[in-house]
């Protein structure tokens, strides 16, 4: 992936010195005064030299715009802008090659960039930035306010009147070139200085990073006020990758991990990646990469999910000509590749190298992931072929002969009619009844409005209009499959079974002891389970108060973190402590009005699973709507887990997926009225107590998206938790989001335009939490 395709040595050392690069040159100073011009094009061509300094040139940089390519060059004695393509002209025609110089005598410059016009040039000389013309010897401003030197100065691509500077001072500014002011000053960032700033024009963030490895992205919005959006560790990152990546033998990781010394990454230059394109994977950027050059490699983060993509070190290409970096300058180019220029931390010397991003896509690609679709039957040993013999109910056999006289409850008997007439007229079909349109109308409506599409540009729900009071915490929430129903798990250990529009009396279910810490339906929707802080899980009926199966009575050690049911219904699944348990049940509602105690359900284990380093499990998650054998498990060792049930093993693991333990994971389990694309189940969602939410692809075990709305709790069409004790749960039919409050307020909320809610549910729970928290 990196190429190096030009290796110069200098005459002197260049490791802190502003080099220059584009799509089509690369600037190098030599011999301190001069610089030399290369094509990164055409590697034969001779290269431009131009003239002009006395003293050592100190920092360089190339224009913004394509056409006319312009370089601008810094010592202490002079600021020269020249034009490259009539440089080249005047040297052909055999004139000497000039320039315009705009700042003499200005000082020692260590960081130049031009505006996205390419009239203005910023150079930071001390603590002052002094922003200058391009096409004469003229000073627009001086800015001045940093109490230590300015490290770099970039201009704002969508406002050229706004200047963002960082200084050794440990802090930021943005300008206001107009009125020479401050728009913004950050506070002390870091205990080390900031050495760099990056635009990312699409969503108008603010990137800076420090020596330490510390990068911080802010929002600048238009009043100019910088918001924090995320924070990034680049050797949290880079420890987290390494973890991610296939692991060794344990002798070789020991051996590695002995003999690697940690080395400082400081942020020396930020760029944006070029998009993927033309490529035979399923990989694209969405412009949310940026790259990082820093002393040991190039790395590429993906700021949507604050992780590093991959890491380019130089040990890991022998043939190059470097091994620690000193400054970058970064150039991306339209064919899917970069062209760096780097020069030695310790040697006197510059290479200009290629990376080629198309291989970094297939790269990506070429990792074994999973399916939440089974790709074969159960193997014949699997857990999932355990079947629960029934056995035929043994009715006794009545003693004596057949009673002529009736028994019966009533005082009067009813005729059998033996004493009325026989009857003379046969039975007669009705054949020229008329139908009922109305109700046959009435019932399509009625399956119309249960299987109405989603519309994909819907707004989510965020207009209140139900309100209840229950005056207890809600513990749990849980729509019903068709969105008809609500199951409400309370802080008293009740359930609460209302209508999706909170009308009416709820039905009440008692039997716990403990707060609810679990609600699931089943597919049919007739019966459904409760999981309670006293060790406890009860399924329940519609047509019944009491349980038809009580598992309890010291099966488990430990509270029940989650219980659902699995497999279309065969199976209970659920997770106390570090094991996973599976249960085949039957249901029986009968009961003897004698012996009432006695339970005629059934239920078996079927299978016992631990987690691999035995860690309790905070979350479980699993698909009941159709057959899966993905199975997925979150511990209190921050990790997530994936279990194959067709093998019964861990397939895969995911350390430190989040900074705290998880104690929501949820899929994309599909729904009765939306069609969505097969490789959309193949996400799911993760959240952690004052961390973010973030989405992740089964099929390439990453984290694909990240959300910080610091929730603390969250379920996509389900439910979700924020600081303040929100409860959230979506997915009813008629475009609802139910919130619940620990003090027992429940209120429901609707689409402010009654269309359904968005096929984009990470989008709409974020927006939904911003409208609400």
């Amino acid at each position: 992936m990196l190429t190096e395709k030009l290796s110069l040595t200098c005459d002197r050392l260049l490791s802190h010195r502003q080099l220059a690069c584009c799509y089509s040159y690369c600037s190098i100073p030599q011999r301190g005064n001069e610089v030399l011009i290369y094509s990164t094009k055409d590697g034969q061509q001779k290269p431009l030299l131009l003239t002009g300094h006395h003293g050592d040139i100190s920092a360089m940089t190339f224009g913004k715009r394509s056409r006319p390519i312009i370089l601008c060059s810094a010592s202490a004695d002079y600021i020269i802008v020249w034009d490259i393509e009539l440089c080249q002209k005047r040297t052909q025609e055999g004139e000497a090659a000039a320039g315009i110089v705009i700042g003499t005598l200005l000082g020692e410059v260590v960081h130049l960039s031009f505006c996205f016009s390419d009239e203005r040039v910023a150079a930071c000389i001390g603590a002052t930035v002094r922003v200058l013309s391009s096409k004469r010897q003229e000073t627009i401003c001086t800015l001045t306010g940093h109490v230590g030197p300015v490290t770099s100065a970039e201009f704002c691509p969508w406002n050229n009147d706004i200047l963002v500077t960082t200084s050794e001072d440990r802090t930021f500014r943005v300008w206001d070139l107009k009125m020479e002011a401050v728009f913004f000053q950050s506070f002390v960032l870091s205990a080390f200085p900031l050495l760099s700033a990056f635009f990312l024009e699409k969503d108008r963030h603010l990137i800076t990073g420090s020596t330490d490895g510390q990068v911080w992205c802010f929002s600048l919005n238009d009043d100019h006020k910088c918001h924090l959006v995320t924070k990034m560790d680049l050797q949290k990152m880079e420890k987290r990758h390494q973890m991610h990546q296939e692991s060794h033998e344990a002798g070789c990781d020991d051996k590695l991990s002995a003999d690697k010394v940690e080395t400082s990454k400081p942020v020396l230059k930020m760029a944006l990646c070029s998009p993927l394109s033309h490529t035979d994977t399923d990989q694209k950027n969405d412009n949310s990469w940026f790259c990082i050059g820093s002393s040991d490699g190039l790395y590429v983060v993906d700021l949507a999910t604050s992780e590093l993509v991959t890491a380019l070190y130089f040990k890991d290409y022998p043939h190059l000509s470097i091994t620690m970096a000193g400054s970058w300058a970064i150039s991306p180019r339209c064919n899917n590749s970069m062209v760096v220029l780097v020069s030695s931390l310790f040697t006197p010397c510059v290479v200009m190298l290629e990376v080629h991003l198309c291989d970094l896509g297939r790269l990506l690609a070429c990792g074994v992931g999973f399916s939440v679709f089974p790709s074969s039957p159960p193997l014949l040993s699997s857990p999932l072929n355990a079947e629960l013999k029934r056995k035929e109910p043994n009715h006794p056999k009545k003693k004596g002969g057949i009673k002529e006289q009736p028994l019966v409850f009533n005082s009067k008997v009813k005729s059998s009619g033996y004493t009325s007439a026989p009857r003379r007229i046969m039975f007669s079909p009705k054949t020229n009844a008329q139908k009922n349109s109305s109700s046959r109308k009435k019932a399509d409506t009625n399956i119309g409005s249960l299987l109405k599409d989603y519309p994909a540009d819907s707004a989510a729900p965020a207009v209140p209009c139900t309100d209840v009071s229950l005056n207890k915490q809600v513990s749990c929430l849980q729509y019903s499959g068709d969105g008809k129903q609500i199951l409400c798990g309370l802080g008293d250990s009740t359930v609460l079974l209302y209508k999706s529009c909170l009308t009416g009396a709820p039905a009440v279910y008692i039997g716990h002891d403990k707060p609810i810490s679990s609600l699931s339906w089943s597919l049919s929707r007739q019966w459904w389970l409760s999981a309670s802080e006293d060790l406890s899980l009860r399924i329940w009926t519609h047509c019944s108060s009491e349980p038809a199966i009580i598992m309890g009575d010291k099966m488990f050690s430990k509270p029940i973190r989650g219980a659902q049911f699995y497999y279309l219904d065969k199976f209970l699944l659920l997770a106390s402590g570090p094991c996973l348990y599976l249960y085949l049940y039957n249901l029986d509602n009968t009961r003897d009005d004698i012996k009432r105690y006695h339970q005629r359900s059934v239920n078996k284990l079927a299978g016992c699973f631990t987690t691999s380093p035995a860690t309790d499990i905070t979350a479980l998650s699993a698909i009941n709507d159709f057959f899966s054998y993905i199975v997925l498990v979150c511990g209190s060792d921050r990790s997530i887990q994936v279990f194959d049930m067709n093998k019964g093993i861990v397939a895969s693991e995911l350390p430190d997926a989040h900074s705290r333990a998880i104690h929501c994971i949820t899929q994309n389990k599909g729904s009765a009225f939306s069609s969505q694309a097969p490789d959309s189940y193949n996400l799911f969602l993760t959240s952690a107590v004052t961390d973010s939410m973030k989405i992740w692809d089964l099929r390439t075990l990453r984290c694909v998206r990240r959300y910080e709305n610091h929730v603390n709790r969250c379920q996509p069409c389900s439910s979700a938790i924020s600081p303040c004790g929100r409860f959230i749960a979506t997915g009813s039919e008629d475009n609802c989001l139910l919130t619940g409050t620990q003090d027992g307020k429940l209120r429901l909320f609707k689409s402010s335009s009654g269309s359904s809610l968005s096929r984009d549910t990470g989008a709409a729970v974020h927006s939904v939490l911003s409208e609400t928290v």
